[in-house]
């Protein structure tokens, strides 16, 4: 059997089981590529190099063991590999973490906050770090900066430690735990931050891929604003002059702005519209 059509195969099967995919992939066939690569030790953006490639019998069997083990779990890809990516840059995680997936990410990436940002930027905040994915992005995005990773959880940080040797930034990258910026050590010039925000209707509905994640991470409250209340209560104290708060929210942009509704804020621009994460100065949030 060659490659291609083992993962059309497995990829079939992961639709047929009606699983969720948005960890990483949006869809079966994506995902059945993903875990075949990766157990076939070949690299993850390769497939058209390989995908005539003839599988061994045993090969086969293992791709279809680890397609047995992601239907039988329902959990996220990532937790079974052990590996997520995140504009091209690969993070360690595993359950005691989010599957790290912020649209802040892309942010970082394509320079959509470096106007709000200038020689003053020294000190960077990562609050809600997880397994440390955006505080490693913003470390590597902007040389010259200090970068704090800060979470409630000790889990979630020891895996985020992990990434940051993983990707030698230990003299850049400092973790720190706390609640909320109660765990801070400003002031930041910048404080990137994708907290729990999920609605308690929604965390009601969430498909088994979720559920098997921390649930810390994810519930915001009933209308999925408490942490958030409290971060832009707080945010000020915490923030140098000329300091900006980068915030997700996910789908919770009507919740926020009824919340809200006097603050001036700028939404920014993701591969999911403008409507996911917001940034506000220092100056709109006193």
């Amino acid at each position: 059997m060659k490659l291609i059509d083992c993962i059309d195969t497995q990829a079939a099967r992961l639709a047929q089981a009606g699983l969720f995919f948005g960890h990483g992939t949006t869809n079966a066939f994506d995902e059945a590529a993903w875990l075949a690569l990766w157990r076939l030790g070949l690299p993850l953006d390769a497939l058209d190099e390989h995908e005539a490639r003839e599988l061994t019998d045993a090969e086969a069997a293992s791709v279809a063991a680890l397609i047995d083990q992601r239907i039988a779990t329902r959990k996220p890809a990532a937790y079974l590999t052990g590996e997520a990516w995140l504009q091209g840059v690969p993070f360690t995680i595993d359950e005691r973490a989010i599957v790290p997936r912020s649209f802040i990410a892309e942010l970082i990436a394509d320079a959509s906050i470096d106007p709000w940002l200038g020689e003053h930027t020294r000190r960077v905040l990562d609050l809600c770090t997880g397994n440390g994915s955006l505080a490693v992005l913003a470390a590597m995005a902007w040389p010259e900066v200090e970068v704090d990773a800060l979470d409630i959880s000790s889990d979630a940080l020891a895996v985020a430690k992990l990434n940051i040797v993983r990707h030698d930034l230990t003299e850049r990258v400092s973790l720190l735990q706390g609640d909320g910026l109660a765990g801070a050590q400003g002031p930041y010039d910048l404080i990137l931050c994708n907290p729990p925000y999920v609605n308690s209707q929604s965390m009601a509905a969430l498909p088994a891929e979720y559920l098997a994640e921390p649930e810390l991470a994810l519930a915001g409250g009933s209308d999925g604003m408490d942490f958030v209340r409290t971060l832009l209560r707080d945010a000020p104290t915490a923030l140098n002059d000329g300091g900006v708060l980068v915030l997700e929210i996910g789908n919770e942009r009507p919740f926020f702005e009824a919340a809200f509704p006097e603050l001036e804020v700028v939404w920014m621009e993701t591969s999911s519209g403008a409507d996911q994460v917001l940034l506000v100065t220092k100056e709109n949030l006193l």
